[in-house]
């Protein structure tokens, strides 16, 4: 029998990518984690990960793992938010991407009161959670459901351009910064890698990519309602007009009238409506955005 907690473990240490940041999610040390991951590679005799200093790197066969992982640790969240229900706030779980997340992590108070009687919890991935097995209330998505007994609402237009630091040096030949192949889900990433530039540093997130941008390592595409909303970056060219999207808020079809995610649905939809120009590209920020859109 294969211990849960061992599978719970390696369900963070997974989704997290390495040590640290599983070990804050699950309150255990580093070191007791990698000693954990070691022994249940040794129990089902096959190697999970690949460590590296760069963190812990899933191999495919623990990939098949972490797909079977997945809808156990969404039960257990679920058994644990049943039991807050009996005793404290019930959570409405958002998924969204990177960007996405950073947004209406920027306008929470839009979002939450101190005396509304749920919580949020923001699940940050570029990865899809599964909404009709309920991993999560609500998604952020950028194209509509095609199955599943999911509800989904339109929310407004987004647009993506190229973004520099505004204070970078040497314009002139400058390299871009790109997420690398293995983690470029997003259309915006691919977009990248089929152009004929120079990449000179890769992130493996979105968040990542803003903060080598914004460190004059060289230029990037980011989503316009991130990048045009920050002041030390401009745009280093036009909008990318292929790269248009519209977002979708979606729910389970039947946790839809639920008091606590009608609400936060309803205060999402009201966030995205108010920033629509924002979202949609059409308020750069300084002279070089201004005539990057002209």
């Amino acid at each position: 029998m294969i211990n849960w907690d061992d599978l719970r473990l390696f369900f963070h240490v997974a989704e997290s990518g390495g040590l640290s940041a599983a070990a804050r999610e699950t309150a255990t040390s580093p070191a007791t984690l990698g000693r954990r991951m070691l022994a249940l590679e040794q129990e089902l005799g096959q190697v999970l990960f690949v460590r590296s200093r760069n963190g812990y790197e899933i191999t495919p066969e623990g990939q098949g793992l972490l797909a079977r992982t997945r809808p156990m640790a969404a039960a257990f969240r679920a058994l644990e938010q049943w039991r807050d229900a009996t005793a404290h706030r019930p959570a409405v779980r958002i998924s969204a991407g990177t960007a996405t997340s950073a947004f209406m992590a920027d306008h929470f108070t839009e979002l939450w009161r101190p005396e509304d009687p749920f919580r949020i919890t923001f699940c940050t991935t570029e990865a899809r959670l599964d909404i009709a097995h309920r991993e999560v209330d609500i998604g952020i998505r950028n194209a509509p459901p095609d199955s599943g007994n999911l509800a989904s609402k339109p929310l407004e237009t987004l647009r993506f351009a190229p973004f520099r630091a505004r204070h970078m040096p040497e314009l002139e030949g400058a390299g871009w910064v790109a997420v690398d192949a293995a983690h470029a889900v997003h259309p915006a990433a691919r977009w990248v890698l089929r152009q004929r530039v120079q990449v000179v540093a890769w992130a493996s997130s979105v968040s990542t990519l803003h903060d080598l941008v914004r460190g004059c390592a060289g230029i990037g595409v980011m989503p316009c309602f991130i990048a045009d909303a920050d002041p030390r970056l401009t745009r280093a060219g036009p909008l990318i007009d292929e790269l248009t999207e519209r977002q979708h808020l979606v729910t389970h079809n039947d946790d839809r009238h639920r008091p606590e995610i009608r609400e936060v649905s309803r205060r999402i939809s009201a966030l995205f409506a108010a920033h629509a120009p924002l979202l949609a590209g059409e308020r750069p920020l300084g002279l070089a955005g201004e005539a990057a859109q002209g």
